[in-house]
Order: structure tokens, then sequence, then C-alpha cells
């Protein structure tokens, strides 16, 4: 849990907009002040007021500071399943599928707003509601590493999916050491050390053909 800090400073009230915007509006004002002061000392006033709307137009697309909260961090833990499942579709060679892999960690970690903190460093993690949305992110990026390394090294599901959990692992806490001493190691050394250290292990692993029962 990570001490209070001061929420940006509210914005004039907004014209109308198209219902997808004004959600993406709230749910931006809603990241702004729930990174800032956690869930439990946000406040729906505080939300509108950055938004630049009424409590009623806030209520109106969110019923309760829960549903909120949810939505936001639904959208976050998507955000970083889908830049995992890209790392994972983008090419054929598996170094640059770790290369890929860690980046994707990096990249959310040091995006914009610090919405990693949702994800990693909630202060509501004892709501089973959270707790499953985090979980359920952590495992579709497990599964999007585990199924390439096992189409790849002809290892069963969960040999894979142990592996692929170890890179996630190592991505995340990696990320999140670097991010207040990132003025030391740039991003683009930092991953490729985690690279390094990552493709020793993982390409000690036999390939596996496609379409073959044995190995390169």
């Amino acid at each position: 849990m990570h001490a209070p800090r001061p929420a940006p400073a509210p914005v004039r009230r907004s014209s109308r907009l198209p219902r997808g915007a004004r959600r993406a509006q709230l749910l931006q004002a809603a990241q702004e002040v729930f990174v800032a002061q956690g869930f439990h000392a946000a406040a729906m006033d505080e939300i509108a007021d950055r938004a630049g709307v009424s409590k009623p137009v806030l209520y109106q697309h969110f019923p309760g500071k829960r549903e909120l909260y949810l939505a936001l961090l639904e959208q976050q833990v998507t955000a970083l399943t889908d830049r995992v499942r890209e790392a994972m579709e983008g090419t054929d060679d598996n170094r640059t599928r770790v290369n890929g892999a860690v980046g994707a960690y990096f990249d959310f970690i040091n995006a914009d707003g610090a919405a990693f903190r949702l994800v990693f460093e909630s202060d509501l993690n004892n709501d089973d509601d959270v707790r499953g949305l985090a979980d359920r992110g952590h495992r579709a990026c497990v599964e999007a590493i585990g199924e390439v390394i096992a189409a790849d090294t002809g290892l069963d599901r969960e040999r894979a999916l142990l592996l692929a959990s170890g890179l996630t692992g190592l991505s995340e806490t990696s990320a999140r050491w670097w991010l207040p001493r990132k003025g030391t190691v740039s991003r683009d050394e930092a991953v490729a050390l985690l690279t390094a250290l990552a493709w020793r292990g993982i390409s000690g692993f036999p390939r596996v053909e496609s379409g073959e029962g044995t190995p390169r």
C-alpha cells in the first residue's frame, strides 16, 4: 500500500460528450485520483471534479466507487495482457519474444499515470473481485507465454506455465525495482539485461520443429 499523494487539480466543467468518450474521460480522472489517493481515501466528488462533470453524471456511468475502480482495474489488466500477447504474436524469433515480454512489463510499469499501481499495489486486494481481476490478468499473461514455450519445446502444459510464470515474475519485479532508479540504467539496457538473464535459461530447452516430435 502506498502513501496517499495529492491528487491533480480539478478541471473546469466539460461540455457534452458521446457516451464512450465521456466514459474514457471519467476513467482517466479516476485513475489520477486512485493512483494518488488509493481506493479508500479517494472520493467520488473529487473524481467528478477532476473530470469536470457533476457527481450525477459520474453516477450515470458508474453506480459507485467500487464499480468505477473495478472498471479501471479491468482496463489496466487488459492493457498489460494485450502488450504481452502482442510480444508473443509479433514474431517467430524466441529471443525477440522474450525481449518483448520483458519490455511489455517495463513499458506498462513505466507508462504515464502510474496505473500499474492499481494492478500490483492495490489497497483493495482484500476484495474478491479486485483480487480475481488481477489474478485473471496474471494468468492470461502466463498462458500467452506458456503456450509458446509448450509449442516450441514440447514441454507439457503445467511445466510450460511454470516457466512462463517465472518470466512474468522476473519481469514485473525487476521493472518495479528499476522504476525509481531509471535515471541510472536506461529502459533499453534494463530490458536487455533481463532478457539476457531469462534467455540463458529458456534457450537451454531444445526447440521442437513445428509438426515434429524431435528437438532441433
